[in-house]
């Protein structure tokens, strides 16, 4: 054993020493070059800028890359994450603090193998996992378009993460096991339509990087694409996409995943959380064509394992009786004694992916903080859900969302109280 213990040493600086050889690789190898002709013409381009702003667009990436009451685009905030901070960079054309200096060719190598301008490697925070399927000609639109914006002098936040996330050499293993670059390639079996949505959904919008599980290092579970999962350090859960059996969105149709992504609520359910401002950012601007063929690919999804069955409901009868209680004095008149809620104007919470998700954390949050459905062109003034924290206590949430998560047909686990209590104390970006 203490051989092996003498062992780890040499290995590990090894690795150091290759992947700094490796870094200084990456930086001598790239740089601000003379612009490629092709690439420059296009970039002056009317209906390519458009297409640009078009695609941004459906990329959400002013969500991340601006911040409250700040300039679009110009950065200034930091994504939260389990490993600490990491500041969201200005995509602006500042010369000093933006992309000004930057050329299409450093552009794409972001996007496409996670790159920054230096050779450095970037924090998968920016999630080129997913960007790297995006094809060059639009990534080409999309530079265009951002290199048109105002540019807006804003330095970055510093960076935040702890020893050793903070070393990016590290990033060299981490991208080893979880990153594969490539762009999206069509299957040949499958129709136009159903290919652009793929490429929506995989690439451009990123919905994996969100809808899927991750591990401790941060990497996503590839096993089971869109099956749901934890948004690290953001205490909501994305449900899962399947619209087959025992997925998350199962007795959807096409039409609602459209009717969700335009307007922000279908007769299944409203977008809320963070997926409330992909809706007013993004979704909501896309042509009635790609949502439709994002539809078309998330019916592709295949069936998924049951989750839990009726042995995992609660057996308290005073925790029941309490939770219905709650829910006849406080919810019923807008949900409905059936659950079924009012359509256009109050979702249902019977069969709502966002009450049946595994862990409870969204419908505990929409009790405790209230559901604001994003407005939208479609749907300018929707209704909200008022919030419940002061009304309730830990153990009346508890109750009355355990009743939700268990009453008509739907059939999940219960809402302990000391859960409550941790949501409760959640931070709201």
């Amino acid at each position: 054993m203490k051989s092996l213990r003498l062992l780890w040493v040499p290995t590990v600086f090894a690795i150091m020493v290759i992947a700094a050889w490796w870094w200084h690789h990456q930086r001598s190898s790239v740089g601000p070059k003379a612009e490629d002709p092709a690439v420059a013409a296009a970039m002056k381009d009317a209906k390519v800028i458009a297409r640009g702003r078009y695609l941004t667009l459906a990329g959400d990436c002013v969500s991340c890359h601006s911040v409250a009451g700040g300039q679009p685009y110009a950065g200034g905030r930091a994504l939260l994450t389990p490993f600490g901070n990491i500041p969201v960079p200005n995509i602006t054309p500042d010369p000093e603090t933006g992309l000004g200096n930057w050329r299409f060719e450093n552009f794409w190598r972001a996007l496409h193998t996670g790159m920054g301008i230096g050779g450095e490697p970037l924090y998968p925070a920016f999630s080129y996992t997913s960007f790297t399927k995006i094809t060059r000609e639009d990534a080409v639109a999309i530079f265009a378009y951002l290199q048109t914006l105002p540019p807006v002098h804003q330095p970055p936040e510093p960076l935040g993460l702890r020893f050793p996330y903070n070393v990016r050499g590290a990033l060299t293993a981490w991208r080893a096991m979880y990153f594969k670059s490539g762009t999206y390639q069509p299957d040949p079996k499958q129709s136009a339509a159903w290919n652009r949505g793929a490429y929506l959904v995989q690439g451009l919008g990123h919905c994996n990087e969100c809808h899927a599980a991750r591990d401790t290092w941060g990497g996503i579970d590839t096993r089971a694409s869109l099956a749901g999962g934890e948004i690290p350090a953001q205490n909501w859960y994305a449900p899962d996409l399947s619209m087959q059996a025992h997925g998350g969105l199962h007795g959807w149709t096409g039409q609602d995943i459209v009717d969700l992504l335009k307007t922000g609520q279908s007769s299944k359910g409203v977008a809320f959380g963070p997926m409330a401002d992909v809706v007013a950012s993004s979704t909501q601007y896309l042509s009635d064509a790609d949502l439709h063929a994002m539809a078309d690919y998330l019916q592709s999804l295949p069936a998924r394992q049951p989750q839990v069955d009726d042995a995992l409901r609660v057996s308290s009868k005073a925790v029941a009786d309490r939770g219905a209680a709650i829910y006849g004095q406080g919810c019923a008149a807008c949900h409905g004694t059936d659950g079924q809620g009012v359509p256009g104007v109050y979702p249902p919470l019977d069969g709502n992916a966002s009450v049946l998700e595994p862990i409870g954390v969204n419908a505990t949050r929409a009790v405790l903080l209230g559901g604001f459905a994003p407005s939208t062109a479609a749907n300018p003034r929707p209704y909200s859900m008022p919030p419940y924290a002061q009304q309730l206590s830990d153990a009346d949430v508890a109750a009355v969302v355990t009743y939700i998560r268990q009453a008509w047909s739907n059939r999940v686990t219960p809402v302990l109280e000391r859960d409550v209590i941790k949501y409760r104390h959640t931070p709201v970006d």
